[in-house]
This record gives C-alpha cells, sequence and structure tokens, in this order.
C-alpha cells in the first residue's frame, strides 16, 4: 500500500542525535531514523516482490476458465504437494500481511503536497482509497477461496460452485468486479510509488515514461483479471 506522493516531513539539523527542534519536539535518535527508513522502504518493495510477482502470475492462472472448469482447477487450486502449497501460502501471505500493516499504520500520515498538480492528487488519493478496498476484497476472497473451502469443507472451491456464484450472484460479480479493478490499480501505481518511495531521482522524461508504463501495466493486469471474471461468468449459464 506504498502511496505515490510521500509528504512525510524529513528531520532537520537542528533534530540530530541529541538535540531538539525549535519548536521543543523529542531528539531524534540516528538509528531509529535509520531503521524506520529501512523498514519503509522493505515494506513498499515488499507489495512488488514477491506480493505484486505472484498476483500477476495469479491473474494469468484464471484465464484459464477460459478453457473450462478442468483447466482453470488445475492452475488455480491444484498443487503438486501440501508442501509446496504451505511454501507458496508462506511466500505470499507473510509479506503481504507485513505490507498491509505498514499501509495501514502510516495511511493517516501521508499527505499530497500543495505544489504537486491535480492529477498525482487524484492518483496519491485513489491509491489510498484502493488499499482500503483490497483490504476488504482479499479477507473476503481469502475466506471464500481458501480458507472455508479447504478447512471447513475439506477441498479447494469447485469451479462449478464459483461460475454459478458469478452468474446468479450478482454481489459475488459486484465484489470481484471491484476487487480486480482496485488490485490492477494499486499493482500498477506501486511501480510508481515504489521508486518515489525509495527516493530515486527521476528526471521530467523518465517520469512521463514511467507514468506511462504504470498506465499500461493497469490495462493489461484490469483485461485479465476482467476477462477471467467474464470467462467465470459466462460458465455459469451453461
Amino acid at each position: 500500500m506504498a502511496s505515490t506522493i510521500e509528504a512525510e516531513r524529513p528531520v532537520g539539523a537542528g533534530e540530530r542525535h541529541g538535540q531538539r527542534s525549535a519548536a521543543g519536539a523529542r531528539p531524534v535518535r540516528a538509528g531509529v531514523v535509520a531503521g524506520t527508513f529501512l523498514g519503509s522502504k522493505l515494506a513498499s518493495l515488499l507489495g512488488l516482490l514477491p506480493v505484486g510477482v505472484w498476483t500477476v502470475n495469479h491473474l494469468w492462472d484464471n484465464l484459464a476458465a477460459l478453457r473450462g472448469g478442468a483447466a482453470w482447477e488445475r492452475a488455480v487450486t491444484e498443487h503438486s504437494s501440501p508442501a509446496t502449497q504451505a511454501v507458496t501460502l508462506a511466500v505470499v501471505l507473510v509479506p503481504l500481511l507485513l505490507h498491509s500493516g505498514w499501509g495501514l499504520a502510516r495511511l493517516p500520515r501521508t499527505r499530497v503536497p500543495r505544489h504537486v498538480g491535480r492529477f498525482a492528487s487524484l492518483r496519491h488519493g485513489l491509491h489510498r482509497l484502493s488499499a482500503l478496498g483490497l483490504l476488504l476484497f482479499l479477507g473476503a476472497h481469502l475466506w471464500l477461496a481458501l480458507i472455508r473451502p479447504r478447512l471447513l469443507e475439506g477441498g479447494p472451491e469447485p469451479f462449478e460452485h464459483l461460475a454459478h456464484q458469478m452468474r446468479f450472484h450478482l454481489p459475488t460479480l459486484i465484489v470481484y468486479v471491484l476487487g480486480v479493478l482496485g488490485t490492477a490499480y494499486h499493482l500498477a501505481n506501486g511501480l510508481q510509488a515504489v521508486g518515489v518511495g525509495w527516493g530515486l531521482r527521476f528526471g521530467r522524461g523518465t517520469m512521463s515514461r514511467l507514468s506511462l508504463t504504470s498506465g499500461a501495466a493497469f490495462v493489461v493486469l484490469l483485461a485479465m483479471g476482467w476477462t477471467a471474471v467474464w470467462a467465470l461468468w459466462r460458465a455459469g449459464g451453461g
């Protein structure tokens, strides 16, 4: 949930180790600042690696719905062994939890600087909104597609059940349509957000190209996700 624009106040010369600011603020220790800096950069990077990579792969796997239920179940719900499944979940869910916790903790503190344009301000606001929506979507998705079927029902979610829900249960269809939209935007916008958050210096031309790359990634991810949703919806009617 890295923000597109970071507006936290930097530590000034008068707030170094053992000193106080003119306003009488508490001293900021160099070790704490360094730890916070590194922790923030690591947490933002986790949104792309490995969570972002896995998300792209998951969207791609769901396109198997175009080839029918058996192909979808092989691509999405089958694993070579329980150990492989456990390792995959650990590699994805642990970074996801760390990234989500970091994002929620800093969400009230990030602001849009007044000097930025309206488009950048809009992107920042949408990034934060998509982060909150994603938390709700992921919670529901993990429960319905992973936890409940595997732990309570003894097996993966059947293709026929999901397809039927997509076709005949409007709230399910709406949740997936909006969830894919939020996922595509948050991940695509995060490409630029991570670069800015890491303090990389970009020229105007580079920023323009990065914005175009982010926009193209959004279109591709959205097309993949909505195509899979459409394939599931179509299968539910057959």
